[in-house]
């Protein structure tokens, strides 16, 4: 897909091809028109993260035949350089956000893993982590700007298609806006872990010492599943 947003309808040709098929439906309903329409406008006259050819990133890193972890997330960073379209990560040689300094010290609190020297995590969406923000898209420097337009309605009917379409999925669901996308899972099929969210603002509130790394991975073997090498070093 080229930065032109007018393309988005058409399917980012770098979407997995097991994603296709489950997400031609959304691309095609009204909603997602819609949707489209506003970010054609919203190009014309703001600057918008990520890159048109990141927008879909989580779809292209894994696969859904892949998924076996999913990280809910709820919007893009907003900053200069920082989103890239997998939730909580940034590209390598920018600096990573407090949340994702947080998840990094829990990582290490659970796994003894060191903290890594840079922010990317594709080496977990490769290995089955799906890094799905609610919302795809944001206007520069402005959080939340895009939410409410009709990315949910696209990233609920994708949780949904995975709930219904997999079994014995891990779900990590990091603070109330995660909490409220419960609904969409059904508990009988998956695994759902909850705890507050790294923010600053909330980390100490039950986000250190969830341990959240070393039970999803547990959940995985139980079930003969290979678990996830949290290690980005």
């Amino acid at each position: 897909m080229e930065n032109n947003l007018e393309n988005i309808p058409r399917i980012d040709p770098t979407i997995h091809e097991s994603w296709k098929a489950l997400l031609l439906e959304e691309f095609n309903q009204p909603y997602f028109n819609a949707l489209k329409q506003y970010l054609v406008q919203e190009k014309k006259n703001h600057v918008i993260y990520p890159p048109g050819n990141k927008i879909f990133s989580a779809f292209d890193r894994t696969s859904f035949d892949q998924v076996k972890v999913i990280i809910l997330g709820q919007d893009p960073y907003h900053g200069k350089g920082q989103a890239h379209g997998l939730c909580f990560s940034v590209p390598q040689g920018i600096t990573a956000p407090p949340s994702l300094v947080n998840i990094f010290k829990e990582l290490n609190n659970d796994l003894d893993i060191s903290i890594p020297p840079h922010g990317n995590l594709e080496t977990w969406a490769d290995q089955g982590v799906l890094l799905l923000n609610a919302t795809l898209t944001v206007r520069a420097n402005q959080a939340g700007s895009h939410q409410n337009k009709g990315w949910e309605n696209f990233t609920d009917a994708v949780i949904r298609k995975i709930s219904d379409g997999k079994e014995g999925l891990v779900f990590l669901l990091w603070g109330r806006y995660a909490h409220a996308k419960e609904h969409l899972i059904n508990g009988d099929r998956h695994h759902i872990l909850k705890a507050a969210h790294p923010s600053p603002f909330s980390a100490h509130s039950g986000f250190f010492g969830c341990h959240h790394f070393s039970r999803a991975n547990e959940i995985l073997e139980e079930q003969g599943m290979t678990p996830v090498n949290w290690s980005l070093s």
